[in-house]
């Protein structure tokens, strides 16, 4: 019996570990060349995806590499009034940590055989238990997993849902090695994360591990093609630093000097879900884990719940070795509720987001009463 795995992210290779633990031969298909084709992003807030952690054996690995100072906290309005600051004691548990993408990717992979994922390997389409790739190579399956994220191909296997916009639009820049090249700046970041909301637009910058802080500025409200008509020139970065500097009148003169001190990378992204509680009718072939199953509002859920998708997937699949769709069935019925539920709350916290009185909100939230 076969398990092919499409898409190399933290559902994907959870899953594949826990079949390796349990005995039961799987293989990760992935479109990049290596493990360190592409930089994997910033930090992941990991609090309920570290039981799949546990469930996987690698927990202290984990502690290893999590930044417990991640949780620090502050938040700011535009003219730079300070709402809210915590700063995480030496010894407070690991509850909502941070750890770079990239990290607890390298972490996953390495407690796999070598053998256990193929790279350069890109999904094209899947007939008949046989996966077709780009490069005209082929494989067969008994069960197909897709891990293969917001834009899966295997998705389509199971339904027509596609993510649709949200009316968020994201400009993404970085800080490189702050500490030594803006040392005011860093300290006014801090350890973890720095958040300043504005009408309609905010700025999140957070310290990374590998001693740079990621900038996204986020534009609330605003339509799918908003980056076509927003005047930010993506192919000339000084001028792209002025637009979005221009694009926060008023602001602080230390949150402007966040966006002229970033590097030459300008990264824009539109924010997509999938609809609200999404569902299929279960295949004894296929299913999904992570954002290609549950798509959500980037508000901290996402990898917490592909990280359980893998490992309760793999649970079910290791109780029922010779019986995938009794598994996929058992999975799929839990993953519904529990996803549903967290992508209801990830809805609601978008929603405060995109308020106009959003700090105050935010405010409240994290200080009730």
């Amino acid at each position: 019996m076969t398990i092919a795995i499409v898409g190399a992210g933290p559902g994907g290779l959870t899953l594949a570990r826990m079949l390796h633990l349990n005995g039961i031969d799987a293989v990760v298909y992935e479109r990049d060349s290596s493990r360190d084709a592409r930089g994997q992003g910033g930090m992941l807030d990991i609090h309920s995806g570290q039981r799949a952690l546990r469930e996987a054996g690698l927990i202290d690995g984990f502690h290893a590499i999590a930044r417990g100072e991640g949780q620090d906290m502050r938040l700011l309005e535009p003219d730079g009034t300070l709402l809210l600051q915590e700063d995480t004691p030496e010894d407070a548990p690991l509850l909502r940590p941070e750890v770079d993408r990239a990290d607890l990717r390298d972490l996953l992979l390495d407690s796999l055989p070598d053998d256990a994922v193929r790279w350069g390997r890109a999904f094209e389409s899947a007939d008949d238990g046989v996966l077709h790739f780009a490069d005209g190579s082929s494989a067969t399956y008994d069960l197909l997993v897709g891990a293969d994220g917001a834009q899966s191909r295997v998705r389509a296997l199971l339904t027509d849902a596609r993510p649709v916009h949200i009316g968020q639009n994201v400009v993404e820049v970085c800080i490189a090695d702050i500490d030594r090249t803006h040392p005011d700046l860093a300290a006014m970041v801090g350890r973890g994360s720095y958040w300043v909301f504005g009408d309609g637009l905010s700025l999140a910058a957070q310290r990374n591990g590998d001693g740079c802080v990621r900038i996204g500025l986020n534009f609330y409200n605003t339509p799918e093609d908003w980056f076509a008509t927003s005047g930010i020139p993506f192919d000339d970065p000084a001028a792209a630093r002025a637009r979005l500097i221009d694009l926060l009148p008023g602001w602080d003169a230390r949150f402007t000097a966040l966006i002229a001190a970033c590097d030459d990378t300008i990264v824009p992204r539109s924010i997509t879900t999938l609809p609200l509680g999404l569902t299929w009718p279960s295949s004894p072939s296929v299913t999904l884990v992570g954002d290609a199953a549950h798509l959500m509002p980037p508000v901290g859920e996402g990898a917490n719940m592909a990280l359980l998708d893998g490992a309760l997937l793999g649970l079910a699949l290791a109780a029922h070795p010779d019986d995938f769709p009794t598994a996929v069935e058992e999975y799929e019925r839990e993953m519904f509720e529990r996803t549903g539920a967290a992508a209801r709350m990830s809805a609601q916290m978008q929603e405060l987001l995109n308020a106009p009185d959003a700090a105050q909100r935010l405010l409240a939230f994290f200080q009730p009463g």
